[in-house]
């Protein structure tokens, strides 16, 4: 695997932020994928714990956030085929097709349990909060849904204004939205790729989130995330 050398984190306190930006999936919200994928596994006489399968899926899903980078936004039969032999190797069982939906259900979008908490005191605080994600038509929807967009300043989304990151013309178009500098935000997301190295490139500062320490961001050096936005604070040592 090969290894990559992480950008360096300014230090925070030395540069006053206003803004802090926030990527939407695996950052604020999740989906319940895989209390629906252990029931598939039962219906084919697998019995596994949720908290392997978990890991497993974050594993699959920094595969392809670092070998192919933006797939994951795309539609699911580009790959899904792909993905579910990747998901299987890390769970140490056979690949099978998936012939029926995994559940009556569908995965759903949901908050993070921090999540509301957490941009209710930003905003408390004093700071702006925005989101620049990577996302279709439905990105509003499930803001509304998880009450996420009562506590956003501005909310970007790649399906609106035709830029996906790593472009940093998105992150441009943001601070100009907002009317703050580059220098004035933090921005937090989950995927290297495209919020690290896409938010560097207009010198704005990044933090990210890795629930598992370094698990599955092995290439990355002197990376130091934080598991989830509870951490920001102590992160950054911004004073609340």
């Amino acid at each position: 695997m090969k290894e990559i050398q992480l950008l360096p984190l300014k230090e925070c306190c030395t540069i006053k932020k206003k803004y802090i930006w926030f990527d939407l999936g695996y950052t604020l919200v999740y989906l319940n994928r895989e209390e629906l994928y252990q029931q598939m596994l039962k219906n084919h006489g697998i019995t596994l714990p949720l908290e392997d399968i978990a890991l497993a899926y974050h594993l699959a899903d920094k595969y392809f956030m670092r070998e192919h980078p933006g797939l994951l936004g795309k539609k699911r039969e580009l790959f899904m085929h792909d993905y579910h032999h990747i998901l299987h190797s890390y769970l140490g069982i056979a690949p099978m097709e998936e012939t029926q939906p995994i559940t009556n259900k569908k995965p759903e979008w949901r908050v993070f349990p921090e999540t509301l908490s957490i941009l209710k005191q930003l905003k408390n605080t004093g700071y702006q909060v925005g989101l620049i994600s990577n996302w279709n038509n439905t990105a509003r929807e499930v803001l509304q849904q998880t009450g996420i967009i009562h506590y956003l300043d501005h909310v970007v989304i790649s399906s609106e204004v035709g830029i996906e990151k790593p472009d940093e013309r998105i992150f441009q178009h943001a601070c100009q939205q907002a009317g703050v500098s580059p220098e004035e935000s933090l921005y937090v997301g989950d995927n290297y790729y495209d919020d690290v190295i896409g938010s560097h490139k207009v010198g704005m500062d990044c933090v990210l989130i890795n629930p598992y320490e370094r698990k599955g961001i092995e290439e990355l050096k002197n990376v130091d995330p934080i598991a989830n936005i509870k951490d920001l604070f102590q992160k950054v040592h911004m004073p609340v």
